[in-house]
């Protein structure tokens, strides 16, 4: 850890992040190689953007709906996996005469055990086998605070497990870039750019994740940190590279936008069916001119889109689902004399990571490592289901794992007096399925390993007592309304002991009614025991009424609440979708 320690002490010694890269960036911008007079008989270089985002260490083929692309006729493809990426990579390195590969966040965290067993050091080894010239953080990238980034930058053993799957670890070979991440003091955090060159042609590289970030953390993780306005800290990135001579300009954004609402519109990958007011669009209408193509990521949705910037000019604005199931392209001209993109003569397409090309035997040699170690752990029998426990929800928001997992953390607290459980969609990272996976487990048994990755998160269970009224107030924050006046909907996961109405088209405020709990309407001014992972008591996910809750009594964590549901309740079948009701 003494390389991070020193890059840290160098980061909070300057100002600002633009002060720290300026000395570095402007070295490597004015010894810049000479664009050629002649290059394939043409007056511009043509140069292969690429980038993937939310991989969350999927190295081995993700199952269920997390392992499919939905094509723009309705249709289904198998895709993902690392080997598999790593070969359509090489591919369309292969079709380009220059390329740069690039990451837009949450490469690690909420990762299947193969990874996260090891602290997801595998998952970096294979970023820097795939070479990866450069990654802005997520928030997953923080799921273990700020110091544990440190050493996935810079490497070491890990401070409590050592190395587990190698002898060593040295780090990640690319940049975490972070341009509106600092200290609480103001000073950087993180580094706000890089400069890479591909067909002689210097390319800035901004990275900006959400500034809402701390709301979808534990507090602790970024205790000490301030997440800044995407839009400012692109605008001053961008000012300072094109000062500095660098115009071909990047920005790897961790935030995204939803798909349309609509069902029935069809959703492609290199379709742009996203829902109006999208919080990465209205940044790339209004981030700086001087960005010539916006990467996005942490939605996990699949769009091609173009916008008009502030001068404008037209801009590709992408996203490639997650887990490594596409790979956004992103085909630039840039002019050799001004060394500026020709935005008229942008294209993009979303490339499918599909299963028929050959596994990268690299690759897959480090895949087949990694689930190697973590079998004898990751392929020991939990539990038994009848059919497949998804994570889709209808309209109502209800889902049949979310069920599951709602009994299960109530059944792990009811020693604390708990009446009810409720977590976090955004918690449930994958489905259930009943088809065995290649370990050969059998169909229909659940094995550690896909528990894991179901729920990684390791949170803690805590039971507090909420007043009816607090609880009407909790359900209520499932609607929030964003900056921009569009509406969220975070829908609660819920036990089978809690039962309300919606009413969707309602005001804020009073879009829940009839509350029970164990069949009882609920009492605005009785107290209710309620079970909810330590990120929810925390206000997390933008439910500060939680925070509210009094008598905090610790639990398991919900992973060992979950495994042991499924062990006691053997041949588990989805549950009724029944507990929350949708006024028409």
């Amino acid at each position: 850890m003494h390389r991070a320690l020193r890059w840290l002490r160098r980061v909070g010694g300057v100002a600002a992040a633009c002060t720290l890269a300026l000395p570095v960036t402007a070295t490597v911008a004015t010894a810049a190689p000479a664009a050629p007079a002649h290059h394939g008989g043409g007056s511009a270089v043509p140069i292969r953007l690429m980038s993937f985002n939310d991989l969350h260490g999927n190295l081995t083929p993700p199952a269920g709906s997390s392992g499919r692309v939905t094509l723009a006729d309705g249709s289904t493809v198998d895709a993902g996996g690392a080997a598999y990426l790593a070969t359509h990579v090489t591919q369309l390195r292969k079709a380009a005469r220059h390329s740069v590969l690039l990451s837009t966040g949450d490469n690690i965290g909420a990762s299947p055990l193969n990874s996260a067993l090891f602290h997801d050091e595998p998952t970096i080894e294979f970023l820097n086998d795939l070479k990866v010239a450069a990654s802005v953080v997520g928030n997953h990238e923080f799921d273990e605070g700020y110091r544990e980034l440190l050493r996935m930058q810079f490497g070491g053993c890990h401070p409590t497990d050592g190395c587990q799957f190698r002898p060593r670890f040295s780090g990640a070979r690319f940049p975490y870039l972070g341009a509106n991440v600092t200290f609480d003091n103001g000073r950087p955090a993180l580094l706000p750019f890089s400069v890479t060159f591909s067909g002689g042609v210097p390319i800035g590289i901004i990275g900006v994740t959400l500034r809402d970030l701390p709301s979808v953390v534990v507090p602790t993780a970024v205790q000490g940190l301030k997440f800044g306005d995407e839009v400012t800290a692109i605008d001053k990135t961008a000012n300072l590279l094109d000062k500095l001579g660098v115009k071909t300009q990047v920005v790897l954004l961790h935030q995204g936008d939803n798909s349309d609402a609509d069902p029935a519109t069809p959703n492609g990958p290199d379709d742009c069916n996203v829902a109006a007011g999208g919080p990465a669009t209205a940044i790339a209408r209004a981030a700086s001119p001087k960005v010539d193509v916006i990467f996005t990521g942490h939605s996990h949705q699949q769009y091609d889109c173009t916008v008009k910037d502030p001068a404008g000019q037209p801009r590709t604005v992408i996203q490639g689902l997650s887990f490594g199931r596409l790979v956004s392209v992103v085909d630039v001209q840039v002019d050799r004399r001004t060394r500026d993109v020709i935005r008229s003569r942008t294209s993009s397409f979303n490339e499918v990571v599909t299963r028929t090309v050959p596994a990268d035997p690299k690759i897959q040699a480090l895949v087949d490592l990694a689930t190697s170690k973590s079998a004898p752990i990751a392929n020991r029998q939990v539990g038994t289901i009848t059919a497949d426990l998804v994570r889709a929800a209808p309209a109502s928001g209800e889902s049949p794992l979310g069920d599951v997992i709602a009994d299960a953390q109530l059944e792990a607290t009811t020693g604390n007096g708990a009446q009810i459980a409720m977590t976090n969609p955004g918690g449930i990272r994958t489905d259930l399925t009943y088809a065995s996976s290649p370990a050969g487990e059998g169909d229909g048994v659940v094995t550690y390993g896909e528990a894991f990755a179901v729920q990684p998160f390791a949170n803690i269970m805590q039971t507090i007592t909420l007043t009816g009224a607090q609880l009407d107030a909790v359900l209520e924050q499932q609607w929030q309304q964003q900056q921009d006046g569009t509406v969220v909907s975070r829908i609660l996961q819920i036990s089978s002991t809690l039962h309300y109405t919606q009413h969707p088209s309602a005001p804020l405020g009073s879009r829940v009614s009839d509350i029970t709990v164990g069949g009882t309407p609920v009492d605005p001014a009785a107290s209710y025991r309620v079970s909810v992972n330590n990120f929810l008591a925390a206000g997390g996910d933008g439910f500060t009424g939680f925070t509210a809750g009094t008598d905090l009594t610790g639990g398991p964590i919900d992973l060992d609440a979950f495994t042991a549901y499924l062990t006691a309740h053997p041949n588990l079948a989805p549950p009724a979708a029944d507990r929350i009701t949708v006024a028409p």
